[in-house]
C-alpha cells in the first residue's frame, strides 16, 4: 500500500491528502472533475488498501467550497468502505468544514451524515 497519496488542488479538483502514518485524511477546494470516476479511481483504491489495516482511528476532514452530483457519489462510496473500517473496531469521524454563511454546504454535510452511520463534526469557520 502507498503509504501517502496526494493530489495538489486545482481550478476543478480538489486538493486531497491521505496520509496514513500521519493520520492526515483531507479533503479540499473545489470538485468538479470531467470524469469523476477516472478521477476517484486512484482514491477509491487507497482506501480499499486502507481499510485492510486501517489506523486504529481515522478523522476524515472535509472542507469544500463547491462539489457537484457525481463527486458526492464518490463521498459516499468513501464513507461507506470507512463505516466497514467501524463495523471492524476501528472508529471514524469525518470533520465537515463550511463557512459560516455557506448553509448548502452545511446541508450537503448533513445529508451524507444521515446517510452513513459514521459521526460527523460539524465545523463552522
Amino acid at each position: 500500500m502507498i503509504d501517502r497519496y496526494e493530489i495538489q488542488e486545482t481550478e476543478e479538483t480538489p486538493g486531497i491528502i491521505l496520509d496514513k502514518s500521519e493520520g492526515i485524511f483531507e479533503f479540499s477546494g473545489k470538485s468538479l472533475p470531467e470524469d469523476a470516476n477516472e478521477f476517484f479511481s486512484g482514491i477509491m483504491n487507497w482506501f480499499r488498501e486502507y481499510s485492510n489495516d486501517p489506523n486504529r482511528e481515522t478523522i476524515i476532514s472535509f472542507k469544500m467550497e463547491y462539489f457537484n452530483s457525481s463527486t458526492a457519489r464518490k463521498f459516499v462510496e468513501i464513507f461507506i468502505i470507512l463505516e466497514d473500517q467501524t463495523s471492524k473496531g476501528n472508529p471514524v469521524k469525518v470533520k465537515w468544514h463550511f463557512l459560516k454563511n455557506d448553509k448548502m454546504m452545511e446541508e450537503r454535510g448533513r445529508e451524507f451524515s444521515a446517510v452513513v452511520d459514521i459521526p460527523f463534526e460539524f465545523v463552522e469557520y
